[in-house]
């Protein structure tokens, strides 16, 4: 599966308005929930949040991947997030996060979440590309940049 075909305009939000890493999490999970990518909300956002107790995944530079490997995926998939305050997440740098992948994979998935991960990861490392992300406002626009 191409990363690309992970993401869909149903699963998108460029005017987040959490203002804390729950609930931010559980607004990208609720895109899944209504996407019907994720059959049960709170077993999915556990599996996150255990992941999220080994070491956050606010990695900084405004930029925040929260995955998880849950019986309650039923198709690998990312919710993109934009928050223009930004969200307090635990970063590594202390700052905010503004631009957020969450990555949902089913549990018997191999190690499809590390390839997106290091894909994502990648990407985002250039400013540029992070400007761009952030004056999206539409999906095409996100595809485009990513």
């Amino acid at each position: 599966m191409e990363i690309r075909d992970m993401f869909s305009k149903e699963r998108v939000s460029f005017d987040m308005k959490s203002k804390t890493k729950t609930e931010a999490l559980d607004e990208l999970i609720e895109l899944l929930i209504k996407d019907n990518k994720v059959k049960d909300a709170a077993v999915f956002k556990k599996a996150v949040l255990d992941r999220e107790e080994e070491y956050s995944t606010g990695i900084g530079m405004g930029i925040a991947i929260p995955h998880g490997k849950s019986n309650s995926v039923i198709e690998a998939s990312i919710v993109f997030g934009k928050s223009v305050d930004g969200v307090e997440y635990d970063s590594m740098d202390g700052k905010p996060a503004h631009l957020f992948f969450l990555i949902a994979v089913p549990e018997e998935a191999n190690n499809i979440h590390l390839k997106v991960l290091s894909e994502i990861s990648r990407k985002l490392m250039h400013s540029e590309v992070r400007e761009q992300l952030m004056n999206c406002g539409s999906f095409e626009d996100f595809l485009e940049v990513f």
